[in-house]
């Protein structure tokens, strides 16, 4: 499978590298939408998302080195080569996340609708994201059977890319990415259907994408290690049980205060 999308002269543009920014544009857009909802001002969330996405881009970077620093050790300035690959989507979401609760405190904006916004767009960049990693046949379970790829009813092209070297692997991008997808609409009707409290549709977010990615990076063969243990699953295992607290304790104190106020 060709990995490059388009060449102009000097200029080569990758699919991983197109599907990103097809994938930010989008959870722009929709960052965008949401924010009219939300009451934030439009050019104040321009001036977050031109700064949050390098932040973001830089956060998935470093996380990835901190965890393969034995290839980058001996070379450090290889560090930098991000152009030759090599990221992790946690390091981008902690450090976005750090990032948009500092500006939006900065500039004084509605801080937890904020991060709610940055959420949703993130859930459905990560959905089409995952696509650049089936062009790259890289991101995989397993070696599976032609059989059981069939069964599945996915679409040839899939089926034909999951074949690398003529062993046909699980298509884990695959499974990341409709989990992501569906991810998204639930956050959506969320926020829509049963008007969610600020920081709820953010910890839903948190919650429902990693108990996806906590069982898919079972199957992956690629993960970054911290011992005898998956780092993706460790982080996810965290961020589970730090937003179901932040849930309780913020109901909790919802269902106080309102108590308090009908007295």
């Amino acid at each position: 499978m060709n990995p490059i999308a388009l060449e102009i002269g000097p200029l080569t543009i990758r699919w991983y590298a197109l599907f990103t920014m097809i994938g930010i544009a989008v959870g722009v857009s929709l960052a965008m939408v949401l924010a009219k909802k939300f009451n934030i001002k439009r050019e104040d969330l321009i001036d977050g998302i031109t700064y949050g996405i390098p932040v973001g881009i830089v956060g998935a970077r470093v996380y990835y080195v901190v965890f393969e620093w034995e290839r980058y050790m001996h070379n450090p300035i290889d560090a930098l080569k991000m152009y030759e690959g090599g990221g992790a989507i946690h390091g981008s979401i902690i450090a976005a996340g750090l990032f948009t609760i500092w500006f939006a405190n900065k500039k004084k904006m509605p801080t937890l609708r904020v991060v709610d916004t940055v959420a949703v767009g993130f859930i459905i960049a990560q959905a089409i994201g995952r696509w650049g990693n089936f062009v790259n046949q890289e991101a995989h379970g397993p070696a599976t059977t032609l059989e059981f790829l069939q069964n599945l009813h996915l679409p040839q092209f899939v089926i034909d890319g999951m074949n690398i070297n003529g062993v046909y692997y699980h298509p884990t991008f695959l499974y990341e990415s409709v989990w992501n997808l569906i991810g998204f609409a639930i956050i959506m009707l969320f926020i829509y259907k049963f008007n969610s409290k600020p920081g709820s549709p953010a910890l839903l977010y948190l919650i429902w994408y990693s108990i996806g990615r906590y069982m898919i990076e079972a199957l992956r063969t690629d993960s970054l290690m911290i011992g005898p243990f998956k780092m993706a699953q460790l982080i996810s295992i965290f961020f589970i049980a730090f937003s179901a607290i932040i849930w309780i304790l913020k109901n909790k104190y919802l269902i106080k205060e309102s108590r308090l106020i009908e007295e």
